[in-house]
């Protein structure tokens, strides 16, 4: 699907009025005293009405903008639509990290086309930063600044900053190829959620490895990393714009030498 300079900026403006108001809600909610419900019987799944409130103020500018837009929302499901497009919304990637007062988490926007995200957002509200990118770009915005970024060079696994959100990863496979990464990095950090791939697509690292993910958890992340000049994959090197296994990398070269690695006898 083609889209003019006028229609992308249009998109991309549709995009950022769901960011900000989405922002809104969220910071209400952030660091006060709220309920907090778990969707997993056998686990911990936590959603609040933070999550629930900004998909809700993102699909109401949907309905007043993009009416013919399909929608897939990690609150709400899916919404159908006659245009081709699908909006892939996560309210809140990171509800973990947002009742425990961390800033790590973010607002999720993906824009489908029908063969992955040619457009998304990465918002953080707390912390002010929106990182926005597709149709060959990426921007980093703050308060009144913004500058286009771009990935950084990394011919290495050695000299390569990796990052994960569980120490665990996934299954006990998944975490001994993850590993078998992380011992040939040079650096891994834990914890950051969504804002991983924002740092990735700034040129702060090299590296995201996840698995266990959903297309909701993806896509707007895999927007900005494009945008940015990176590379997502699965973990076979196949697209991984419906979640499960994850690499994100800065350059080629060390995207080519992690999955050789993560294909090593561990899965």
């Amino acid at each position: 699907m083609q889209f003019s300079k006028t229609e992308q900026q249009a998109l991309r403006d549709v995009a950022e009025e769901m960011a900000e108001a989405a922002r809104a809600v969220t910071l209400r909610y952030f660091r006060t005293d709220m309920a907090v419900d778990n969707k997993e019987a056998d686990g911990f799944d936590p959603v609040t009405a933070a999550d629930r409130e900004a998909e809700q103020a993102m699909r109401a500018v949907l309905a007043k903008r993009r009416p013919d837009d399909a929608i897939f929302g990690e609150e709400f499901g899916k919404t159908a639509g006659t245009s081709g497009l699908t909006w892939v919304l996560d309210p809140i990637d990171g509800t973990r990290a947002f009742i425990s007062g961390a800033p790590s988490w973010g607002v999720l926007i993906g824009l489908d086309a029908g063969q992955g995200p040619v457009l998304g957002i990465v918002d953080q509200p707390y912390i002010g930063e929106r990182f926005i990118g597709g149709f060959g770009k990426a921007d980093w915005a703050r308060n009144d600044v913004r500058k286009e970024i771009n990935v950084r060079a990394c011919s290495g696994l050695e000299n390569a900053i990796l990052m994960t959100t569980f120490p665990e990863i996934g299954t006990r496979a998944e975490r001994d190829a993850f590993m078998a990464v992380s011992d040939t990095c040079k650096l891994t950090r834990y914890g950051l959620d969504c804002y991983a791939y924002a740092l990735l697509a700034m040129g702060q690292i090299d590296l995201v490895i996840e698995a266990g993910l959903n297309a909701y958890d993806v896509q707007g992340p895999i927007g900005v990393v494009q945008g940015a000049g990176g590379v997502v994959t699965n973990w076979q090197g196949k697209p991984a714009h419906n979640g499960g296994q994850i690499i994100a990398a800065g350059d080629a070269r060390i995207h080519a030498q992690a999955l050789k690695v993560l294909n090593q006898d561990h899965l």
